[in-house]
């Protein structure tokens, strides 16, 4: 009874265009009251949703949603594009390969897809549509490679997971996100090389190592930070919360030295994170609550039976909560289906032999792909916007891109050590 009313509700309020937050809150709520009276269930209601923003782990993330916009403004996607342009500028479908080189350091560093979707997209895509490439095709690539930075640290998701999974290590989690993000762009830029040839779109840089030093040069400074923030994280110089500090306060001295941020572009510039950072705490706060529930209501144990029940083999099982989590990404955003679903699967996973940083990738990994997918991906929209194009004539390009995704999520499922051999080979 209870699950029914909390799914029936969950989907009326969406189909009926309610906010994502509002959609889990209200049926959250509604769900409560079939078990206890109206005014002790929203009381109970109100209080997870306090609770559920109780932790010190969280406050990492409105600082690198302000690192992030303060990147975005402080003249460091230009250098990093521009280095990207001098490794893999010259290859078939050059200006392609830039776009996700560059999406993967920006979106790495910044630890957004949105940021690195708008930055590097408003760039390097008008740069590809003067060199022939088709809009449609340079907002796809745009799209799908954007995604690379959820995936490879530091990232506000994997913090988010993190909280949801009960406390597995942030720097773990950090670590076992390179080589998966690694794989994707490399998948990316494979399929990008083969549209290129085919399409006729040749490449009009020049391999020189003289340029990548200098494009290097230029760029080291704001790929130190990854250095000094994971670098700080793994070696336990700081927490992941003390870390994002760091990431503000270098990513502001860098800007001010590059002379591309002013003392009067700050309040925009905190405005703009503080704006994001309550979309998405306002999230987590309605997903804990339901989260909450959910356990009350004994939901992750009993859906924890039934999958179990369906098939003794791992990968079938593994196959069967992909295929859940691809549809559920092409309907909820990545934060709320994180907080929501990892209590339901992990116990799941960590009962058939799954390392929970492992099973943790394969979620944001699956989660990545409903970023590019109508109706809510959000990656998907500002990709489109920025490329001045529509979702109808994107939908065709990306297909093939898809694909390639698709492939690096079953790659990195079904060979566990992508994901945990970093993370072992620094004890964690």
């Amino acid at each position: 009874m209870e699950i029914a009313i909390l799914v029936l509700s969950f989907i009326i309020l969406l189909a009926l265009g309610t906010p994502i937050a509002w959609c889990i809150g209200v049926s959250a709520a509604l769900t409560m009251m079939v078990s206890i009276p109206s005014l002790p269930a929203v009381t109970t209601i109100a209080q997870q949703m306090a609770t559920g923003l109780d932790s010190f782990g969280l406050l990492a993330i409105p600082f690198f949603v302000l690192a992030g916009q303060i990147m975005n403004r402080g003249g460091i996607a230009s250098r990093l594009i521009d280095f990207a342009k001098s490794l893999v500028g010259s290859l078939p479908g050059g200006l392609a390969h830039v776009n996700i080189m560059a999406a993967m350091l920006f979106g790495a560093i910044s630890g957004s897809s949105v940021a690195a979707a708008s930055a590097v997209g408003g760039t390097v895509g008008k740069a590809m549509e003067k060199e022939g490439f088709s809009r449609e095709f340079a907002a796809a690539v745009n799209i799908t490679s954007s995604t690379t930075g959820l995936i490879i640290p530091p990232s506000n998701i994997l913090i988010v997971y993190s909280l949801a999974s009960g406390g597995v290590s942030i720097a773990a989690l950090f670590l076992a996100g390179y080589i998966p993000g690694l794989l994707v762009g490399l998948l990316l830029m494979v399929v990008a090389a083969i549209i290129a040839r085919r399409k006729g779109y040749t490449s009009k840089g020049t391999f020189s190592f003289k340029e990548i030093l200098r494009t290097f040069v230029r760029a080291l400074p704001s790929l130190v930070l990854l250095v000094i923030v994971i670098g700080g994280i793994v070696a336990g110089v700081f927490t992941a919360t003390e870390a994002s500090a760091v990431a503000v306060l270098y990513c502001l001295l860098l800007s001010f030295y590059y002379k591309e941020l002013s003392l009067a572009d700050l309040p925009s510039t905190i405005l703009g994170a503080i704006s994001t950072t309550s979309i998405v705490l306002i999230l987590i706060a309605t997903s804990m609550s339901m989260s909450w529930i959910m356990a009350f209501e004994n939901i992750p144990s009993d859906i924890t039976g039934f999958l179990l029940t369906t098939s003794n083999n791992p990968i079938v099982i593994m196959i069967i909560i992909n295929l859940i989590l691809l549809f559920v990404g092409v309907f909820m955003d990545m934060t709320p289906a994180v907080l929501i679903f990892t209590p339901i699967f992990l116990p799941v996973a960590t009962e058939i032999g799954i390392d929970p940083v492992h099973f943790g990738i394969i979620m944001i990994l699956n989660l990545c792909i409903g970023l590019c997918t109508p109706p809510v991906g959000s990656v998907l929209f500002v990709g489109v916007g920025v490329a001045g194009t529509t979702i109808q004539k994107v939908i065709r390009p990306l297909l093939p891109l898809f694909v390639a995704m698709l492939v690096a999520l079953l790659i990195v499922t079904l060979v566990p050590g992508l994901s945990t051999w970093l993370p072992g080979l620094f004890g964690y």
